[in-house]
């Protein structure tokens, strides 16, 4: 249907010009004197015939090109179109104001060809700015309303919910994959722990699908569980999810996405990354470790304190065992190698507290008794 539309449109547009033109080359070559062959008539015919002929090769390329064009357009969001044809119609605003003055130069260079120029040119730059700024616009955009909308709230307000008024809207969470595929969120979100709206990027979501569709089965079964906990995150638990459409095509790293977006949301970031979380805060992003909260509600363990756990395997270090605790916490058993297997009482010894997690070092408690 489209491969007609253009050709139709070929022939007229051939048509129009053997109409206008034609009759007018026949009479000045002198070819004929034949007053019919000077009808506009005929020579509208014989323009949409030649015209067609000639660009009967160039059809296809035309319409591949207007499909490619239309499948751009469908598939680029709506906020990028909208922004970037204001960001156009501002350029050609511009360009026209400034042509205004120059037809008045009575020189052809100048009232003629620079006025093309500066149309393109300024169009273009409009479009340019309008689609590569359309993060910040939007942003200042909704900004605007949230301002807007608290102050409504606030001339609505009573007196006796004054104290209410003030109080201040809570930070967006934008998650990161990692915090996505691990899992606990969900359960966090679940508790209400996590005050205010989950963003959920875009990109991060193209990660999250990339990683699903790994040749590796490890990674692919992380990805769907990652996709799981999103599901569960929207349909089942009572928390605001919202997803992020927008991206910052400069930048190709998805941390360096994620702090950028913050600064631009004025958010928080989501992480059990430890590389990501010194990250946010050298750039003075405010951040959320779930690992640091997973370890402070730990069950506390002083040096001194016994307990029963049972030896599992070899340490790094010469004569060193090694335990675990229900919650994952590694303990360290020195000379606790020929326990492997059993089940002893230990004393602790020291308790090593980061980001990354919690290590107790401790000793076999008969080895105590025997000292």
């Amino acid at each position: 249907m489209l491969k007609k539309i253009v050709q139709l449109f070929i022939v007229i547009a051939g048509g129009t010009i053997g109409y206008l033109y034609i009759p007018e080359l026949l009479g000045w070559s002198n070819i004929t004197s034949q007053e019919w062959i000077m009808s506009p008539y005929i020579g509208a015919v014989m323009g949409a015939l030649i015209l067609f002929l000639l660009t009967f090769w160039l059809v296809d390329h035309i319409v591949y090109l207007l499909r490619w064009v239309e499948d751009t357009l469908v598939k680029a969001p709506v906020a990028d179109l909208l922004l970037g044809s204001f960001g156009l119609i501002l350029g050609l605003i511009v360009a026209f104001l400034i042509n205004i003055p120059l037809a008045d130069i009575n020189i052809q260079v100048v009232n003629q060809v620079v006025p093309i120029f500066l149309t393109f040119f300024l169009g273009y730059l409009g479009f340019q700015v309008g689609f590569k700024r359309k993060d910040e616009f939007q942003n200042l955009l909704t900004n605007a309303a949230k301002k807007d909308r608290k102050r409504l709230e606030e001339e609505d307000m009573t007196n006796a919910a004054s104290s209410a008024r003030n109080e201040e809207i809570p930070k967006p969470k934008i998650l990161d994959t990692s915090v996505i595929i691990d899992g606990r969120i969900a359960d966090i979100c679940e508790t209400h722990f996590l005050e205010g709206t989950i963003v959920i990027p875009q990109f991060v979501l193209e990660e999250l699908q990339h990683i699903a569709d790994s040749s590796d089965g490890l990674k692919r079964n992380r990805g769907r569980r990652g996709l799981d906990i999103l599901n569960r995150l929207q349909r089942d638990l009572p928390v605001n999810v919202e997803i992020y459409e927008g991206d910052f095509e400069e930048v190709q790293e998805v941390d360096s996405k994620l702090v950028k977006l913050a600064k631009v949301m004025t958010g928080i970031v989501v992480t059990n990354d430890f590389n990501l979380n010194k990250v946010c805060e050298f750039q003075n992003v405010q951040v959320l470790n779930i690992n640091d909260l997973a370890n402070a509600v730990k069950p506390v363990v002083l040096p001194g304190e016994e307990m029963k756990i049972q030896v599992i395997k070899d340490g790094k270090e010469q004569n060193q065992g090694v335990a675990y605790l229900d919650d994952g916490t590694m303990i360290v058993v020195e000379e606790g190698k020929e326990y492997i297997g059993k089940t002893i009482d230990v004393v602790v010894t020291s308790v090593l507290q980061t980001s990354a997690g919690r290590m107790i070092f401790a000793k076999p408690k008969s080895l105590e008794k025997a000292l």
